[in-house]
């Protein structure tokens, strides 16, 4: 993961996230201990992202499950199914740990 964010560096890239990519932050660093709470968590995002070498860019979401891809058939795939249809609709590319997301960028965990 870092030889693939130290890659992006070299290509002055953006960073693009949504609602559902910061809110997902958020819940998930409370949960996992990182944060105190929500609050804590938010401020966090914001240093996170004002300090980043890369640009973050927020992407607007306005598909509905209508626009999810074909592929998607089961609940567990409709928060993948959706980040990578908003990605192709605003021209990028979803970079992702995930190794079950089909056309998504796999970023290397090593």
């Amino acid at each position: 993961m870092i030889q693939w964010y130290q890659s992006v560096l070299s290509e002055q890239s953006i960073l693009h996230t949504c609602s559902i990519s910061e809110l997902g932050f958020v819940r998930v660093s409370v949960q996992a201990g990182l944060q105190n709470d929500v609050a804590s968590s938010r401020i966090a995002l914001t240093k996170l992202k004002d300090s980043s070498k890369i640009s973050f860019t927020l992407l607007s979401d306005d598909l509905g499950a209508d626009r999810l891809p074909t592929y998607v058939k089961v609940p567990n795939k409709i928060t993948d199914g959706h980040l990578l249809e908003l990605a192709r609709h605003h021209g990028a590319k979803l970079a992702t740990l995930d190794t079950g997301i089909l056309g998504a960028l796999l970023i290397p965990a090593s």
